[in-house]
């Protein structure tokens, strides 16, 4: 029976192997790219005389004020002539010791930008989960929103001078050796300054938490319960990162305050004293004279 059965023969298998140019071979031509269509181009062409537009208004609006800023920085303006002095405006600045200190306070109150979101991000957390007149609490957070910057410097002045409701509180809960002229040192009236701050970002990011937290899906929470998720963790691990959006909307908001309202806080509470303590760069030629540097008398 082997005798009777086809006897096939198998071609040898051979592997596809780069075939290597015979020495003195001309090389091979790459292949050319496909041309993009007619549409393509027309779609090109179209978004770059869209953006035109666009391009002169950011150019007009921000680029020229600041290289004429730029300009007339190394210059000794009067408002109607302006005379090339070159960098040494920048050089007598560095060598000036107050614009460090002044540079130093801006840093320090920048670092209240990050409590001003997490104490907002942990309020919103309790009312969303509706507790005892949650409701009330949301307006009564809210109410700072509706105060003019100038009206919350008043009163926080009020707060935190020597007399005021903290050192009063303080003595009431026995911590009489706590009391101090809070804007009377440079340290402690910075503290009050970045307090009354997260104070008045309080309303308006938590409103913008508990609008993002009103978003997410309740299967979600659910899900989570379901896997053995306690509040902190649900909190940690779902809530926040379903949160991005909000919290880069929120961290923009507090960042730009902090360059705009700042400047009211510090003109109303302290007037940039004691000495330099609170002057800020964009304070720095417009805080009282009577608070912010100690003048000798005139002669």
């Amino acid at each position: 029976m082997a005798g009777m059965l086809p006897t096939t023969t198998s071609a040898p298998v051979t592997q596809d192997r780069p075939q290597l140019a015979a020495p003195g071979a001309p090389a091979a031509t790459p292949r050319p790219r496909p041309r993009r269509s007619g549409l393509q181009r027309a779609r090109t062409r179209n978004s770059l005389v869209l953006t035109i537009p666009a391009l002169i208004v950011v150019v007009g609006l921000l680029l020229l004020p600041i290289g004429e800023a730029v300009y007339y920085s190394m210059t000794n303006w009067n408002g109607l002539t302006a005379q090339w002095v070159g960098p040494s405006t920048y050089l007598a600045l560095f060598e000036n010791p107050a614009f460090w200190q002044v540079l130093e306070n801006n840093g320090l109150l920048l670092c209240s930008v990050p409590i001003a979101i997490l104490v907002p991000l942990g309020i919103a957390a309790l009312l969303h989960e509706h507790v005892f007149a949650w409701r009330l609490f949301r307006s009564v957070i809210f109410l700072p929103t509706a105060v003019s910057w100038v009206v919350i410097g008043m009163v926080a002045a009020r707060a935190f001078a020597p007399g005021g409701a903290v050192n009063q509180i303080l003595g009431a809960l026995g911590l009489r050796m706590l009391e101090i002229d809070f804007l009377g040192h440079q340290y402690s009236a910075l503290a009050a300054v970045a307090i009354t701050f997260i104070w008045s970002m309080v309303g308006t990011n938590t409103i913008i938490f508990l609008t993002g937290m009103s978003t997410i899906d309740p299967s979600i929470y659910e899900a989570a319960r379901l896997d053995g998720a306690g509040r902190l963790g649900t909190f940690v691990w779902v809530t926040v990162p379903l949160l991005r959006r909000y919290l880069q909307f929120g961290f923009v908001i507090t960042m730009i305050t902090a360059f705009t309202a700042l400047f009211s806080l510090i003109f109303i509470m302290t007037g940039g004293g004691p000495g330099y303590g609170t002057t800020t760069l964009g304070s720095s030629c417009t805080s009282r004279p009577s608070r912010t540097a100690s003048s000798a008398p005139a002669r």
